[in-house]
């Protein structure tokens, strides 16, 4: 369980497939606390270390992971953004986040704001995903509230911490990102669609 509340940003320094696999070594400034068999958040993938060596540890996403989300576009040298599972009896900052994205979108515009920077996604609604204004969305596992939703797209407005902290600063009309919608809000709209 996460918060989408990001802790730092690692650099990848290695991609390494083997069969339908990925093996991705990340350079962190949190390498030292991680342990093997401890999840991490990676722009919102949950992904448990698998080996640590100095200032790097590795995570390996099997191939359900790689269809769902934007894992498979990560290049060496790409900026992710990182978030160790919550601690119990922890603040809740941001919302309630699993780490399980539920499907990859499209920014659509970008612009910077006099102070602040407003975001527009768009994603595929065939999956009955769905957002709301002043509702919670995970954006490449950072937690934001969505400020206008229309159908199959949303918009965001992050500070200049958010900016500067997380890889926000390198999205440009195109970036495909990780979503994961508001747990609750997912579990209401599978009730409503049942009926």
């Amino acid at each position: 369980m996460f918060t989408g509340i990001i802790e730092t940003l690692g650099t990848i320094q290695e991609i390494r497939n083997e069969k339908d696999n990925i093996h991705v070594t990340v350079d962190s400034s949190i390498t030292s606390e991680l342990k093997i068999d401890q999840s991490v958040a990676h722009n919102g993938i949950c992904l448990t270390v698998v080996a640590i060596n100095n200032n790097s540890y590795t995570v390996t996403a099997i191939d359900e992971t790689i269809k769902k989300t934007n894992l498979g576009n990560w290049k060496v040298g790409d900026s992710v953004n990182l978030e160790r599972a919550m601690k119990l009896g922890d603040r809740l900052d941001g919302h309630i986040v699993q780490g399980h994205v539920d499907q990859t979108g499209i920014c659509i515009a970008t612009e910077e704001t006099n102070g602040s920077w407003a975001y527009t996604f768009e994603y595929d609604q065939a999956l009955n995903n769905l957002t709301i204004e002043k509702g919670s969305i995970t954006v490449n596992g950072v937690s934001l509230t969505v400020v206008d939703s229309k159908k199959n797209q949303f918009s965001v407005a992050i500070i200049p911490y958010t900016h500067e902290h997380t890889n926000f600063k390198d999205f440009k009309v195109g970036t495909k990102i990780n979503l994961e919608f508001d747990v609750i809000g997912k579990y209401v709209s599978k009730l409503y669609s049942s009926k």
